[in-house]
């Protein structure tokens, strides 16, 4: 060991070089030495620390109350330098000046622990103040609380633009439905397309076109539908005839129609959407108007031919005329009134696109010019006017992006083409930071009147939370999957089909395959025929909803048999078990240890036989013990008495050896050293003396009398007697004695009882936290129970044994005999009661002390 004060410069210069962050401070904290590794954990420099208190030097940062690392050290290393031993802190909260910014702070999170350095005497000299920076983890674990929240809510968001649409096809001004796969299924149709084709949505959904509206089944939609769902080019047809049932019949009715391919996740047909929006009013109107000129033209042709018959039936014409007139005027306003309803819903449409949570806009000719922009697309981009410029002078950011070479490559083929979760570098507004923004989207070609492609239809969301939830999401299982991985348990999933469909890694080493390798195969498959009749019942109730746990024991293969605990967890999915969970922990250890403890208890109970017999030996052995025992404390208590009068000598003979030394023998180190230790083991000579004393005293005062105490005065006058020694340890002492008003036994004894477990929990307190002490009593079976808790230093009990020894401690930094739990122990084992113990090292004890109940 190197001495500070004769190898300084050498202890120094180790010190500082030493790996980890270190700081050596004096008894009075101050700071004596500092680690490089320390200086640079807490941005310092060594000439602003050097002979500075810790906490002059680290004071608490004012804005996080909260964190409380002044006082937290200061009780660690009060509690070093009061036991001479080391002290690990939990993880302290402890900021550090910033020395750019005055009066600011740079958040640090620390493990410290504090060390003492020893002296030859065993003194505390030192204290090397040892800390950990862990800051980044405490930052990377409030990051992931973070992301979790915002996932949360971003799943929210996403369920609510869910219903939304839902909403808005529900309710949308057209007919619509949805064709899937190539046998044209029908999954989806709004109240308004159920109503056109006469039928319920039970009677349609589920069902084939050709199935669901048999006669339409001759009238070419079917056809039209699969041209549409292979070649993946939208229909849009006007005016189209159909045969449809109107009231029990068929009638003819005419449609404007769009059938338009519909994509899934993956970009591939999932079927075709319809939207249709019925104009037979509009076109029975206009067929009417032309047969009535029609009919008009051959009047006029039979006037001309027979200007005379017009002549004599002049006043008949004229009265037809006006009759035509007037019908030709109602036929006009009709008309009108179609071609207004048809501009109604033409607005009512561009309504739905304005309104609609999709972002929808329209980019007309070759440099894809904003020609409509709804405001979700709008919010997109904030800050940007998009309406009448080239996408490119808006966006520049996409110049070299995927999504301006799809919008080129559609205007120019009129493909429609999709994207899912496309990145898109896009930079902010109002500081041109660049974001990582990811969006769904759909480009569709638009055609002029003469079917020439004229500009691009975009729909699109923008999913960047969504992502980055699922991101998160996805690295959350990887994390959970290396946790299953981790544990010895058999954690596995089952579908309906008894097919596995996960596994962790504690299936290879029993069946020697790897997880991924078991994933859709059967459970017979894998553990066997004969493992498989074993459990096959309850695979059955787990698949029928129940939960259970089970034991077996499982052949699962010639010489490999398991004997297993099992847990069966349904998986209810829309109130239906679509699978359990399968949680299979080994006990063939536990097993055999249970039948090898069968087997000994048949050996103990022929055992118990001959024990009785021993047992009558052992009485009068026991009798003969204790006539000893009464001779053994005379003895004690001669010898005792005996060896007073030579230690009192030698205490004299010191008196006057001291006297009569020369003065300069006196004050002489070694001299004063010695005659130090002579007088300290006289002292203890003495105290020893006085133990036995006591010990014999125990003996004789077993018989006192047993009197019925009042047990919360008696604790009272102990509390008068422990004055001095409560107001120093500030300590808070709480009773609950009103189930034992008073306890049968010696008063002298039960005094001495609760005095010296008071006084214990005061003596051990611990030096960090207020001193809090318990006293409770309870009625159990025959005992009164009285027990004493307190938040002391605590104690191993690995050692229990010696804590009721004589002249034992567990705890010796504080004055103390070790006989005071020896004799209390003694006073409980004689009047027929038994003491509990429970206790953890710097938390805290429980003394639980057990009175027999008086019989009288």
């Amino acid at each position: 060991m190197f001495d500070l004060n004769t190898e300084p410069h050498l202890l120094l210069a180790v010190f500082n070089s030493m790996p980890g962050a270190f700081l050596l401070l004096s008894r009075e904290f101050s700071i004596e030495a500092i680690s490089d590794v320390y200086l640079e954990a807490t941005l310092t420099e060594r000439k602003n620390l050097m002979g500075r208190s810790i906490f002059e030097a680290f004071p608490d940062n004012p804005q996080t109350p909260e964190a409380k690392g002044v006082s937290n050290l200061r009780a660690s290393l009060e509690q070093v330098l009061a036991t001479g031993k080391p002290h690990e802190m939990a993880r302290q909260h402890y900021d550090v000046p910033d020395p750019e910014n005055v009066g600011q702070f740079v958040e640090r999170h620390w493990l410290p622990r504090n060390t003492p350095v020893l002296d030859a005497q065993g003194q505390v000299r030192h204290i090397i103040h040892a800390v950990v920076n862990v800051t980044g983890q405490v930052q990377a674990d409030r990051l992931l609380r973070q992301s979790q929240i915002r996932e949360v809510a971003a799943w929210k968001a996403v369920e609510n633009q869910r219903a939304i649409l839902q909403r808005l096809f529900e309710q949308a001004p057209a007919a619509i439905s949805l064709f899937e796969g190539p046998e044209q299924r029908i999954s989806l149709a709004n109240a308004m397309m159920c109503n056109l084709w006469g039928r319920s949505p039970g009677q349609v959904l589920g069902r084939s076109f050709n199935e669901a509206l048999p006669e339409l089944q001759d009238q070419h939609f079917s056809e039209q539908i699969a041209t549409v769902f292979h070649t993946q080019v939208p229909f849009v047809g006007t005016e189209i005839p159909a045969q449809i049932f109107r009231q029990g019949h068929l009638k003819t009715g005419y449609f404007n129609l769009v059938f338009q391919p519909l994509y899934n996740e993956q970009g591939q047909v999932l079927g075709v959407l319809n939207v249709a929006v019925e104009v037979t009013e509009q076109v029975n109107t206009r067929h009417q108007v032309q047969q009535l000129n029609e009919k008009l033209q051959v009047i006029n042709e039979e006037l001309l031919a027979t200007n005379e018959e017009v002549l004599r039936t002049q006043w008949a014409l004229q009265s037809l005329n006006e009759e035509l007139e007037g019908r030709v005027v109602q036929r006009t306003q009709e008309v009108q009134k179609a071609q207004a309803e048809a501009e109604r819903q033409r607005l009512r449409l561009e309504r739905l696109f304005m309104q609609a949570p999709a972002a929808i806009c329209i980019l007309g000719g070759a440099d894809l010019v904003y020609e409509l922009v709804n405001p979700a697309y709008q919010q997109l981009f904030p800050g940007r006017h998009l309406l009448g410029s080239p996408i490119l002078k808006v966006l520049p950011e996409i110049s070299e992006n995927k999504v301006y070479r799809t919008f080129q490559e559609v205007f120019r083929t009129g493909k429609t083409h999709k994207e899912q979760e496309l990145l898109i570098p896009l930079a902010r507004p109002q500081d041109g930071v660049w974001e990582k923004r990811y969006f769904n989207f759909i480009q569709q070609a638009r055609n002029d009147w003469q079917g020439r492609i004229d500009g691009v239809v975009v729909f699109a969301f923008e999913v960047t939370e969504q992502v980055k939830a699922r991101q998160a999401s996805e690295a959350s299982t990887q994390q959970l999957r290396l946790i299953t991985d981790a544990l010895p348990v058999l954690i596995g999933y089952l579908d309906q089909d008894e097919k596995y469909q996960f596994a962790n890694q504690a299936y290879e080493s029993w069946f020697n395959q790897k997880p991924a390798d078991l994933l859709g195969h059967p459970v017979r498959e894998i553990i066997g025929e004969t493992a498989y009749q074993r459990v096959k019942e309850y695979i059955d109730r787990a698949l029928a909803g129940e939960r259970l746990n089970f034991e077996a024991s499982m052949p699962y293969r010639e010489g490999f048999t398991k004997h297993i605990r099992t847990s069966y967890v349904p998986d209810w999915q829309n109130g239906q078990v679509v699978g359990f969970y399968t949680l299979i922990n080994d006990i063939t250890n536990q097993v055999a240890a249970r039948q090898s403890l069968e087997a000994s208890e048949k050996q103990a109970t022929a055992l118990a036989e001959s024990l009785l017999l021993a047992n009558q030996e052992l009485q009068q052995t026991n009798q003969e013990l204790l006539r000893v025992n009464v001779d053994l404390d005379n003895f004690i208590y001669t010898a005792s008495h005996d060896l007073k009068a030579p230690i009192l000598n030698i205490e004299g003979l010191m008196e006057a050896l001291r006297d009569q030394l020369p003065p300069a023998s006196i004050h002489d180190k070694s001299t004063q050293y010695t005659m130090h230790l002579i007088v300290d083991s006289v002292q203890r000579f003495k105290r020893t003396i006085d133990h036995l004393t006591e010990i014999t005293k125990l003996q004789k005062e077993n018989s006192l009398e047993a009197t019925p105490i009042d047990l919360a005065t008696l604790i009272a006058e102990v509390q008068l007697d422990l004055t001095p020694d409560i107001q120093a340890a500030q300590a808070k002492i709480e009773l609950e004695v009103g189930a034992c008003p008073s306890i049968y036994f010696s008063p002298k004894n039960l005094r001495n009882i609760m005095y010296n477990l008071l006084s214990n929990a005061l003596k051990y307190r611990s030096p960090t936290r207020t001193s809090w002490i318990k006293v409770h009593c309870s009625q159990k079976d025959e005992y009164q129970v009285l027990s004493v808790s307190d938040n002391g230093l605590g104690m191993d009990l690995s050692g229990k044994p010696k804590l009721f020894s004589m002249f034992q401690r567990l705890h010796n930094h504080v004055e103390g005999s070790g006989i005071g739990l020896y004799m209390f122990k003694r006073i409980i084992d004689n009047a027929g009661g038994k003491i509990q113990v429970q206790s953890t090292l710097d938390e805290g004890s429980t003394f639980q002390v057990f009175f027999p109940r008086n019989k009288q």
